[in-house]
């Protein structure tokens, strides 16, 4: 990349982050573009030279968090670590961004989940639980994990207890310390995880 294009990139970056911040703080639809501007120290001009509108902004706050997300999955699944090893790094993955990046968190759980927008975003959040998915088939394949169990309403129920408790955080319902994150991520594990093991099989049985 060029100098001029790594300062384009660089400011548009800017403005994202501003965008979040101000999302985040006033909420999506009572932010205007000028605050957006005003935040990220640009002028109206520059940042309609990035994005056409609000919306736009919102919009690829989603797709490029969405993106990181997924490939980060990837290379879980990509990292030969057992099914078990995996559902755990996908649970941190997700709730450890409470703590990398609260105020996106807001953004993604106030503003898109509940967007109008959202069925043009399914495809995307699908990749998310078809992620999930697969590295529970993988784990029956392999013996590590129960075979009684349906993969892909595991990885919705896996998925939905992780949106829930983030939720929870962005609503103040559930105390978001470094060590509740972390407790967090304990609990689903043993709660959802424990659930997909073979000796929780031979208990059902029983």
């Amino acid at each position: 990349m060029t100098e001029r294009s790594i300062a384009q990139e660089e400011r548009r970056r800017l403005i994202l982050k501003a965008a979040v911040r101000v999302f985040a703080r006033k909420g999506y639809h009572t932010a205007r573009v000028g605050d957006i501007a005003e935040e990220a120290g640009v002028s109206h001009g520059l940042l309609y030279h990035y994005f056409h509108s609000k919306e736009e902004v919102l919009e690829t706050v989603f797709r490029e968090t969405w993106c990181d997300l997924l490939e980060a999955m990837r290379e879980t699944e990509r990292s030969g670590g057992s099914a078990a090893e995996q559902l755990r790094q996908v649970c941190a993955i997700l709730l450890r961004s409470w703590r990398r990046d609260p105020d996106l968190v807001r953004v993604l759980v106030r503003e898109v989940a509940r967007s109008p927008q959202l069925p043009g975003r399914v495809a995307e959040i699908g990749q998310a639980f078809r992620a999930i998915e697969r590295i529970v088939a993988r784990g029956q394949e392999a013996g590590e994990l129960r075979a009684d169990v349906d993969p892909r309403l595991a990885s919705w129920i896996l998925y939905g207890a992780i949106e829930e408790i983030l939720t929870g955080w962005v609503l103040g319902q559930l105390p978001d310390g470094d060590e509740d994150v972390a407790r967090a991520e304990r609990t689903v594990l043993e709660v959802v995880g424990a659930g997909l093991t073979p000796a929780a099989a031979a208990v059902h049985a029983a």
